[in-house]
Order: C-alpha cells, then sequence, then structure tokens
C-alpha cells in the first residue's frame, strides 16, 4: 500500500461530482430576498400608517378649497400635507395627512395652487424613477443574500461551496503512519490495555497468521476507563503503531441539528474508510451518539437515527476488510445494548487508574525532557500520589518545572515536585489571609487533633506534613498523610480509623475549646460518605449485616451510590450511619483527652513554626511514650513502701 497517497478525492461542485448545488444557491438565495422585501414592505406601510392619516383624494382637494392646507410635500405618487388645525397644536402633538397622487395631475400646478393660497410647499418635487430604484433595490438585496448564504454555506460544509453540501460530509481527522506523534513509547501504566491493541495492530499487519488458524479480527473494541487515563492518548499510541490510515472524530460530531445529517455522515465516514482499508476508525465519547435507546419520545430522533446507522454500517463491512473501529467512553452502562454485543464493540478494554509501579513509569515518561535535579525520587512522589490519573502526574510535573523556572533554577527538585503536588491538591498558599490569634490557635488544635489521632492508631497512614498556612482551595490548614505502601484492599477497622482521624479535627476543638466550628465540614462529609458507603456497600453495618441497599452509579465518573430499598431500610441505613458516626467520634474524643498533654505541646509548637513534618510529630511521639514506662515505674517504687 502506498502510505504517501493524498486522501481520497470528494465528492463536490469543483471535483468531479454533480454539480447542482450553486442551482440550489441561487433558487434558496431567491426566495429569501422575495421573503425580505415582503418583510421590509410591510413593516415600511406600518411605519407610515403608525406616522400619517391615511386619507382619500376627494378630502384632499375639499381641505384645499375650503384653504384648510398649512404645510404640503408632493411627491411622484404622494402628497404629504398638515390641515392649519393640526399644524396649531404643538409640534409633538402634531400628525400629518398622506393622499395618493393620480398620475395624470400636474404636480407644478397643484404647487402653485398650494402657494397661492398661503400653503408652505417642498418644491423638492421626486420624480417617478420608482422603476429603477426597485430594480436596483432588488439587485442589491439579491446579491448580498447570496454572498450571505455562499459564506454560510462553506463555513458550514467545510468550503464545499454548497448549503447543504458539506453538512453530510464526515468531520474525522485522518492520520496517516506516525503523525500523531504518539506511540507505545509514550504511554506508561496500561500495559494490559497495550497488549490488548497490540493484538489488533499485529492481526493488520499479518492477518495470514490468525485466518491460517480460524480466528476472526473483532471489529470494534470500547476503551473505558475514568477522565484522564489516556484512553485518547492510547488511541493516538495505536495511530503511531499502526501504520495504516486512522480516521479519528468524536461521538457529538454526528449529531446535528438538521435531521438525517448525522446518519449521513456515518455512512460517509464507512464509505471513506473502506476505500482504504485496512485502517482503524476511533470515535471519541461515543456516549454522545451511543446512549441507550427508549419509547418516550418515539424512535424517529436524530439520535436514534445516528445510533442506527452506525450499528447498520458495523455489521456491512467484512472481518477480512480489515476495517476496526476504537470507541472511548467514561460512561458505558448509558450505552445501547446493541452496540456492544458480540459482532460489533466485541472487545472492552479497562483503562485503569495506574497503580505504584504504572505512577513510576508514568512519572519517567513526563519527566523524559524535565531536567531534574539529583535528589529527585520519583517513587517517593509515585507513592503520594495514590489515586492519580496520567493527566494528573503530567500536571504535577508541569507544575513543579514551573514553579522551578519561578525560583531561578535551571534544575526541578524533589521539593518542587512536593509542593506542586500539595498545589494540586490544596492550592497555593494565600499569603494575604491573616487570622485572629483565637482563630490560628483553632486551626492548629484542629489540624493536629487530625494527626495525632492518626498518629496514636495501628492501621492509619503516616502523617508527612501539617501546616495552618491557608491555601487558595479554601482550607485554612491541612494534614497530609502519605501512604507506605499501595494498598486494594481495606478492612472495617482501618475504615474505621480513616474516619476517626477524619473526625480527629472536631474532637481536638470540643476537648480543648468546647466548640464547634465550620472549619470541619469537609472532614465530616469526607466520614459520612465512608460511613454510608461501609454500611450500604461494603456489608460492615451490624445493624444491616450483609445487605447491600446502595447501587453504584457512574463507576468512571464521579461513582456515587443511591439507595435503591424501601423506606423503613432507608431510615435504618440512616440510622446505622449515625452510630457509627457517632461511635468513631466518641473514639477520637477519648484518645485525644487521655493524651491531652501531648495535644497541647505539638499544637503549642506548629503555632510557632506554622509547618512541621511527619517526623517531627513522631519525635513528639515517640518522646511522649518513651516518657509513659519511666513515670509508671518511678509512681510503682515510690507506691511499694506505704503498701508495706
Amino acid at each position: 500500500m502506498d502510505m504517501n497517497r493524498k486522501d481520497p478525492p470528494q465528492n463536490g461542485p469543483n471535483k468531479g461530482g454533480d454539480n447542482k448545488t450553486p442551482k440550489n444557491n441561487i433558487w434558496i438565495t431567491l426566495l429569501i430576498a422575495v421573503a425580505a422585501v415582503f418583510v421590509i414592505s410591510s413593516i415600511y406601510s406600518a411605519i407610515n400608517k403608525s406616522q400619517y392619516n391615511q386619507t382619500t383624494w376627494s378630502d384632499f382637494r375639499q381641505a384645499m378649497a375650503a384653504g384648510q392646507i398649512a404645510e404640503a410635500e408632493i411627491q411622484y405618487d404622494r402628497v404629504i400635507y398638515l390641515t392649519k388645525e393640526e399644524a396649531a397644536k404643538p409640534a409633538s402633538q402634531q400628525k400629518a395627512c398622506y393622499t395618493g397622487l393620480p398620475t395624470t395631475y400636474n404636480q407644478m400646478e397643484l404647487a402653485d395652487a398650494l402657494i397661492a393660497q398661503g400653503a408652505t410647499v417642498d418644491r423638492a418635487i421626486v420624480e417617478d424613477n420608482s422603476g429603477i430604484m426597485m430594480v436596483l433595490s432588488y439587485a442589491l438585496m439579491i446579491g448580498g443574500m447570496f454572498l450571505i448564504t455562499n459564506m454560510f454555506a462553506r463555513r458550514m460544509g467545510g468550503g464545499e461551496g454548497g448549503m447543504m453540501g458539506g453538512f453530510g460530509k464526515s468531520k474525522a481527522k485522518v492520520y496517516m503512519e506516525k503523525q500523531t506523534g504518539v506511540t507505545f513509547k509514550d504511554v506508561a501504566g496500561q500495559d494490559e490495555a497495550k497488549e490488548s491493541l497490540q493484538e489488533i495492530i499485529d492481526f493488520l499487519h499479518n492477518p495470514q497468521k490468525y485466518t491460517e488458524i480460524g480466528a476472526k479480527l473483532p471489529k470494534g473494541a470500547l476503551l473505558v476507563g475514568s477522565p484522564g487515563t489516556g484512553k485518547t492518548l492510547l488511541a493516538k499510541a495505536v495511530a503511531g503503531e499502526a501504520n495504516v490510515p486512522f480516521f479519528s472524530i468524536s461521538g457529538s460530531d454526528f449529531v446535528e441539528m438538521f435531521v438525517g445529517m448525522g446518519a449521513s455522515r456515518v455512512r460517509d465516514l464507512f464509505k471513506e474508510a473502506a476505500k482504504v482499508a485496512p485502517c482503524i476508525i476511533f470515535i471519541d465519547e461515543i456516549d454522545a451518539v451511543g446512549r441507550a435507546r427508549d419509547s418516550r419520545y418515539g424512535g424517529n430522533s436524530e439520535h436514534e437515527q445516528t445510533l442506527n446507522q452506525l450499528l447498520n454500517e458495523i455489521d456491512g463491512f467484512e472481518p477480512t476488510k480489515g476495517i476496526v473501529c476504537l470507541a472511548a467512553t467514561n460512561r458505558p452502562e448509558i450505552l445501547d445494548k446493541a452496540l456492544l454485543r458480540p459482532g460489533r464493540f466485541d472487545r472492552r478494554i479497562i483503562v485503569d487508574r495506574p497503580n505504584l509501579q504504572g505512577r513510576l513509569d508514568t512519572l519517567k515518561v513526563h519527566t523524559r525532557k524535565i531536567k531534574l535535579a539529583e535528589d529527585v525520587d520519583l517513587r517517593k512522589i509515585a507513592q503520594a500520589t495514590a489515586g492519580a490519573v496520567g493527566a494528573d502526574l503530567a500536571n504535577l510535573v508541569n507544575e513543579a518545572a514551573l514553579r522551578a523556572v519561578r525560583k531561578g533554577r535551571k534544575l526541578v527538585n524533589q521539593e518542587d515536585l512536593l509542593v506542586s503536588f500539595e498545589t494540586v491538591i490544596a492550592g497555593s498558599e494565600k499569603k494575604n489571609t491573616v487570622l485572629t490569634d483565637m482563630e490560628k490557635r483553632l486551626v492548629a488544635y484542629h489540624e493536629v487533633g487530625h494527626a495525632l489521632v492518626a498518629a496514636l492508631e495501628k492501621h492509619s497512614q503516616p502523617v508527612s506534613k501539617i501546616t495552618i498556612v491557608p491555601h487558595t482551595s479554601g482550607a485554612l490548614g491541612y494534614t497530609m498523610q502519605m501512604p507506605e505502601e499501595e494498598k486494594f484492599l481495606n478492612t472495617s477497622e482501618e475504615l474505621k480509623t480513616e474516619m476517626r482521624t477524619l473526625l480527629g479535627g472536631r474532637a481536638a476543638e470540643a476537648v480543648v475549646f468546647g466548640v464547634k466550628t465550620t472549619g470541619a465540614s469537609n472532614d465530616i462529609q469526607r466520614a459520612t460518605g465512608l460511613a454510608r458507603n461501609m454500611v450500604a456497600l461494603y456489608g460492615m453495618s451490624e445493624e444491616l449485616g450483609l445487605m447491600a441497599p446502595a447501587s453504584v452509579t457512574n463507576q468512571y465518573l464521579d461513582g456515587q451510590s443511591y439507595l435503591d430499598c424501601s423506606q423503613e431500610t432507608s431510615a435504618r441505613v440512616d440510622s446505622a450511619v449515625q452510630k457509627l458516626l457517632d461511635r468513631c467520634y466518641e473514639e477520637a474524643k477519648t484518645l485525644l483527652t487521655e493524651n491531652r498533654s501531648l495535644l497541647d505541646e505539638i499544637s503549642e509548637y506548629l503555632l510557632v513554626k506554622e509547618t512541621i513534618t511527619g517526623d517531627e510529630l513522631m519525635a513528639f511521639v515517640n518522646a511522649e511514650q518513651k516518657r509513659l514506662p519511666e513515670e509508671t515505674e518511678t509512681e510503682t517504687e515510690k507506691s511499694e513502701p506505704e503498701e508495706a
């Protein structure tokens, strides 16, 4: 196959196709012009009627004979006049009259007669050139309409020159060979997805290897994953690796305001693909056109026609032609079942959030062109960014490079990466926010409450940083925890520990100050969501047992759950959630009350430094734990003689 060939010729007025489109433009322009003239004439007539009182020629003659004409303007087809009665009124209340002028009447004689009566007459009599003016006005209007119509057609039709010539054309971008500039070397953390796509590419290059054993090429593959995981990047990498024509289009490009245009674009896309097969068609955000059909609005909507045409086109080509359809979505649950059945999009490729090794590989890809200092440890950054997707990591690296430039350095160091990670999750520092002494103490005890509960619990993640510096995200301070290892399962005790840590800030406020502040709102929301999942999804409730009355929707978007149960069960769920939250809150208060001296000591230290590390926190905790056994032994030694 000649990979340097140009795109196949398009049918159009200047490309060997049917040349009827300009004629259609002329007729459409004429119709629009006639309609415009009719509308303008109607408006002009309405304006005249509102400005003047229409009278008959006999009325005018009678007023003239009685000498009642004060002012008159004689035109080629009418006379506009003002009676002496109207002229006596204030100017704002005067209203002139007009009447038609017979064509046989001598305008000059009429003017002389009115002047003889003392009337003021406008002698700038307009000649009867209405025919010429009408022709000129129509010509100008039709020419202007024709130009506007062609400009509109070219803009909407992609330069095809016809009013409707470009609407039905496919908007797919065609990539040849490695024009996308992306290959599988640029995609990290998605080894399973790359393996599945690599098999499709290999089939396109060596089909005989598969046909000899009787295997058929999958017609379609669906890339499913959360936003930012790299679905579109994988598709571009396929274009770079395939060495076959690659058609890329968005699902929203099929849907138009004109009925039938979406189906026409689908037909055109597959027609062009068949000419250059083997090739790959990629439809991004296919849920825009592949949403499940229903009967609420009938079966003739533009959306359903487009989907039906897409299904027919996928069924219409043989696997031996070498046309493969790739599609990407983050809402697979709303796709039409007919689109996902075997023989259409046979294979579902999950593009999941990368694990620790995947994040490390992704960071290596994004830092290839970044100049790094010797102290950079990408593994620690990968550990700190649990749950991040490829787009998050790319943004983190870019923010670190920008910070290094702002600081006047030519290398990105570890601090840049860590600060950029904090900027992504909490925003930048607000240097102009000034807290009162009481507010600052509340924030300090609140954050130390989180950190101290986490430090004293067995199943919590280590604390890496505590700060009471306000940030642009709205947080007046935050406590950062960094996991030592990546976990994919959590026990109920680990989840309860996380809830106690979240509620530790409110517990510290209650223990020390006896108040409740708005600073714990986000903590309470997260703790409530965690408790609700434990009760309604994970089967960790003593009241409901193994029952799971909730279901998850939009797994790859927000992952929100909703209750699918009776009102009685819903009330039991709310009661169980409340009990779980109250229990964890009381346990956090008890833990902080027992360690009140340690809470005060760390909070006072934080008030002075404003930001402390996890190592500094653990130094206080370890010193306190070391001091407790010594105090216990001393008390025991003092009590022994008394007992003796």
